[in-house]
């Protein structure tokens, strides 16, 4: 039996996700049957996070438990500064329920105000705009902050092209930048948007 170190994280459970999950592993009928909670691209643009069976004997030493009403919850260590304050919930509703998990660190920890402005633009790009331009295909890259602090951005994606790059730049990306970082005096988009092959618009 593999023994594992007790999270020192916090992931918060509703007593609607632990009776959605002990109903699950009960179906299962294996004894010692676990979950385990993962995490693919964390701390970047992309990242997402799941929860999977970690049948008896698939947890490793390096592994991390949460421990719960009934059944454990392994998280490889390396992923657990991702999920602190990580809320776990199952919603009921009239076409049966949605597990929901919401962390708030998916994307890498919300920087300081003395961080690098690199630092906070980037955290900004991963968490807010980013997740929102996926909807649509796209995503934007930081290339580089001059030394007159004007953000130069790369569109890519869905937004390679795109029609209406200027009022995604112009109304949301830079008015939302300038709002949280004031230093900031400009935003500048180095895209070649005739080169774009599957604009979304």
């Amino acid at each position: 039996m593999v023994e594992v170190e007790l999270a020192d994280i916090t992931v918060h459970m509703s007593e609607s996700a632990e009776m959605h999950f002990s109903h699950l592993l009960e179906k299962e009928k294996v004894s010692g049957m676990a979950l385990r909670i993962f995490l693919d691209h964390p701390g970047l643009p992309t990242a997402e996070v799941g929860i999977s069976f970690c049948p008896p004997g698939d947890s490793k030493p390096t592994d991390l438990a949460l421990s719960y009403k009934g059944f454990i919850l392994f998280v490889d260590r390396p992923s657990a500064p991702y999920l602190e304050d990580a809320n776990i919930d199952y919603i009921q509703d009239k076409l049966g329920g949605q597990l929901s998990i919401k962390a708030p660190h998916l994307r890498g920890h919300k920087p300081k105000a003395e961080d690098s402005l690199y630092e906070r633009v980037t955290y900004i790009l991963n968490n807010e705009v980013n997740p929102n331009l996926a909807h649509h295909g796209g995503v934007v890259s930081l290339i580089e902050i001059t030394d007159d602090f004007v953000v130069v951005l790369k569109f890519g994606g869905g937004c390679h092209g795109c029609g209406m790059v200027d009022v995604t730049l112009k109304q949301g990306i830079e008015r939302s930048l300038l709002e949280q970082i004031p230093e900031i005096t400009a935003v500048r988009d180095v895209t070649d948007h005739a080169t774009g092959e599957n604009p979304y618009c």
